[in-house]
């Protein structure tokens, strides 16, 4: 009896130890839930690990890609701004350099009527100036154009030409000149004589023999001419003087004024 009593107990031990194995075996035993529970658990700290680990591998090199974009940005606005400044200098100087040219046509165009006036003048002049002067600027002369408003000429050499004249005519105009010239006498003849031009406003001629002499002043058509034997003498000492062959001495001749 007693050793059916342990028989029963080692047989209902052996049933209970069998029993446990299976629940330890079996995966859907409450130990084999937490077995996998722990195996996943510990994957997911490893995966967790492992994110975080190249996380911060990307963190730092966004963080760096993130410096470089900002001073690429900074270097960006920097040149927009210096290239914003650029074009409002440029606007300006474009608006200087536009005001400036208009003024310069308009003083171009004022010049050209100017010189254009000149030439006119100068036109009506010149069968008023003596002889000696006219030939003198023959080569001046020649440079007027025929046309001021239809010359190709620019006004630059234009007014060049007009101040190359006006300075010669400047130049006869406050000076004593006198020149060997043909004039005739009251009786039709081609004597030689030396004429005394005092400026532009009186001249004086006398032959060398004395026995020719007189005055002569502008007239619209050229100088007109004065036969006046009383001057010879007068017109003859200046002359000398004018050579240096007379010591410079006040001489008296008639000056008409018009």
């Amino acid at each position: 009896m007693r050793w059916a009593i342990h028989a029963a107990r080692l047989l209902s031990l052996t049933v209970t130890l069998g029993a446990g194995r299976d629940l330890v075996r079996g995966a859907d035993s409450p130990l084999g839930q937490a077995r996998t529970g722990i195996e996943q658990w510990v994957e997911a700290r490893q995966l967790l690990s492992r994110t975080r680990a190249d996380w911060e591998g990307e963190k730092e090199m966004l963080v760096q890609s993130k410096g470089l974009y900002e001073r690429e940005l900074r270097g960006l606005d920097e040149q927009m701004t210096r290239v914003s400044t650029n074009s409002t200098q440029v606007d300006r100087e474009r608006a200087v350099a536009e005001k400036e040219l208009q003024e310069a046509n308009d003083t171009l165009a004022h010049a050209r009527g100017s010189v254009a006036l000149l030439e006119q003048k100068i036109r009506v002049l010149l069968p008023r100036l003596p002889a000696p002067l006219t030939d003198a600027m023959k080569a001046l002369v020649a440079r007027l154009p025929d046309d001021s408003e239809s010359t190709k000429l620019g006004a630059v050499e234009r007014a060049q030409t007009v101040v190359s004249v006006l300075n010669e005519i400047d130049k006869f105009n406050n000076a004593v000149s006198i020149y060997s010239e043909k004039r005739q006498n009251p009786a039709g003849e081609e004597i030689s004589v030396e004429t005394v031009y005092v400026g532009l406003g009186a001249a004086y001629f006398v032959n060398q023999t004395g026995d020719f002499a007189g005055t002569g002043r502008p007239g619209a058509n050229g100088w007109e001419w004065t036969a006046d034997p009383r001057l010879a003498g007068p017109v003859r000492e200046v002359v000398r003087i004018y050579r240096g062959e007379r010591t410079a001495t006040f001489v008296p001749l008639p000056v008409s004024i018009q």
